[in-house]
């Protein structure tokens, strides 16, 4: 019977294992944009695909497609927070976010928010 518990506790180790490997994996191929919007709460407000408080990410880069200035223009309103644009919320502003992970979370919307 000690020999089957050990057996058990192995098999249910070694899925254990398996399951953050393949967690991390995941975490590790997502887009830095992805990964730095979820650390700095704009999944609170924004979705990938649907409206929330906010519109979605893919909304933002169908309105800004072929924009040249949109890069800078979507940089400044994280920065410095806005209204008017997609109704009357507003949306705060990001101060403390370096212009770094600024920069990749708006890289990655304009980019259609990708999983990958």
């Amino acid at each position: 019977m000690k020999r089957g518990v050990a057996v058990v506790t192995f098999t249910l180790l070694i899925g254990v294992v398996a399951s953050v490997v393949a967690t991390t994996a995941c975490a590790a191929d997502a887009p830095r944009g992805r990964t730095v919007a979820n650390a700095n709460a704009c999944m609170g407000c924004h979705a990938v695909d649907r409206k929330l408080v906010g519109p979605s990410f893919q909304q933002i880069a169908t309105k800004y497609k072929g924009d040249a200035q949109a890069p800078a223009k979507l940089a400044r309103k994280v920065k410095d927070g806005g209204s008017g644009v997609w109704g009357m919320i507003p949306m705060p502003a990001h101060q403390s976010m370096s212009d770094a992970d600024v920069r990749a979370v708006v890289d990655w919307v304009l980019a259609g928010a990708p999983w990958k």
